[in-house]
């Protein structure tokens, strides 16, 4: 393909010219990852060579990137720094690792990252959620607040986040394709789990003295809140049937006995994608400077794309944002109003160039 062919069509599908995919189920094909030369005022490539990322949370001044293997590095000033701010020792399986990043609410005080990650232990794999404390960019303190979250291979969903309610919200997945235990009570497994900051149970919780806020999950990958308060969460399903979720207290979303709808039993989703395009983070995006129709966002890993999403009056239709960029992991909002996300192509899954995984920067 001619050189100058190919820069513009990357930056003709960077430049935020919004089109119409008009059938989630149609194959789509993996795009070139963007090139760092090409030339685009609404796209920044921030920094390069990620090790396989999987989460990033953003404070005033800075991006943290959780990298699978135990990395967290920090981008400061738009920079990546050279030394990560802590080299954790994670299992090494498939898809475990050190999964999920966030910050405290009151992080620019309190200086508290929470991390979700995978280990091993006799033989068996768990999954657990740190709480670090740093300072200048530094681990000062490191510790356990909960533990024992049935691990697997492929399924330990692993996003965290904290809601409005500044409880932090956790997403684990399911052990096994046959397991039941998410639709178990007294497992971890399969569910969202509400805790206090310090990793103790809420006492308004929708069960007594338990952690679990919503049941029946398979493997979670994103949640945000929407500007009503209402929760939504992004989850792959096995070779089909990705969801999106609407999620309430106490409510039981089916896997494995339901994928998506079908049985009153269950709540359905919201949007089901049959085939997959395995979904990542998922935003509402509460800023005025990027011009949405739509306040959903969404990263996409099969998909490789970034999409808007409309769930109104059962439309459920989506939109291209960007691409060009390959699979795509994780999308926050900044202070500003600017849109991070962070590419996933050294998963092992992707198509890497010399210099991915990238950080981006959406400007408008």
């Amino acid at each position: 393909m001619d050189k100058k062919l190919r820069i513009a069509g990357i930056i003709a599908a960077l430049a935020f010219s919004i089109f119409i995919l008009t059938s989630p189920s149609a194959p789509l094909p993996i795009p070139e990852p963007l090139s760092s030369k090409s030339e685009n005022n609404s796209v920044n490539i921030l920094a390069e060579n990620f090790d396989k990322p999987r989460s990033i949370a953003v404070s005033d001044n800075r991006i943290f990137v959780a990298e699978k293997d135990g990395l967290i590095r920090v981008v400061q000033d738009y920079r990546l720094l050279e030394e990560p701010l802590a080299t954790l020792r994670p299992a090494n399986v498939f898809d475990g690792g050190l999964l999920g990043i966030t910050l405290h609410p009151d992080f620019s005080k309190n200086h508290l990252i929470y991390v979700f990650f995978t280990y091993e232990e006799n033989g068996e794999l768990w999954n657990k959620i740190l709480l670090i404390t740093e300072s200048d960019n530094k681990l000062k303190d490191a510790k356990t607040i909960f533990d024992k979250i049935p691990g697997s291979n492929f399924t330990n969903g692993g996003f965290l986040k904290f809601g409005p309610d500044k409880k932090l919200y956790v997403g684990t997945g399911t052990i096994s394709e046959s397991s039941h235990l998410p639709q178990s009570l007294d497992s971890l497994s399969g569910k969202i789990l509400r805790l206090n900051d310090d990793g103790t149970i809420p006492e308004d919780n929708p069960f007594p003295n338990s952690p679990v806020y919503s049941l029946g999950h398979r493997n979670p990958q994103g949640m945000t809140w929407d500007n009503m308060g209402n929760m939504y969460l992004a989850e792959l399903g096995p070779e089909k049937n990705d969801e999106i979720n609407l999620i309430k207290p106490g409510k039981n979303y089916g896997w494995p006995e339901q994928q998506c709808s079908g049985d009153k039993k269950f709540e359905d989703a919201i949007m089901c994608y049959d085939p997959s395009i395995e979904p990542g983070g998922i935003l509402f995006y509460l800023g005025d400077k990027i011009n949405l129709e739509t306040s959903f966002v969404m990263s996409s890993l099969k998909a490789a794309n970034l999409y808007q999403l409309d769930f109104a009056d059962g439309l459920n239709s989506q939109k291209t944002i960007l691409s060009g960029v390959g699979r795509i992991r994780d999308v926050v909002q900044s202070t500003d109003g600017s849109l991070y996300l962070i590419t996933s192509n050294t998963d092992g899954k992707g198509f890497p160039d010399a210099t991915d995984d990238k950080l981006l920067r959406i400007l408008k």
